[in-house]
């Protein structure tokens, strides 16, 4: 039982991080396109580790 609410309190994490990266990508696409890029990347793993964990449960 206590496994299933840690998976959902880490999906919670991973997607409020994920949310904050993809806002950050989107303020830095009119200044800087190669970090703009980094951030999306980065944000696009961790929505397979989202999609991972979701699975799984």
């Amino acid at each position: 039982m206590i496994g299933i609410f840690s998976k959902k309190w880490k999906i919670k994490r991973l997607d409020a991080e994920y949310k904050k990266l993809m806002h950050q990508a989107f303020l830095l696409s009119t200044k800087n396109r190669r970090l703009s890029d980094e951030a999306t990347a980065k944000a696009n793993d961790i929505q397979k580790l989202i999609i991972e964990l979701e699975t799984k449960m």
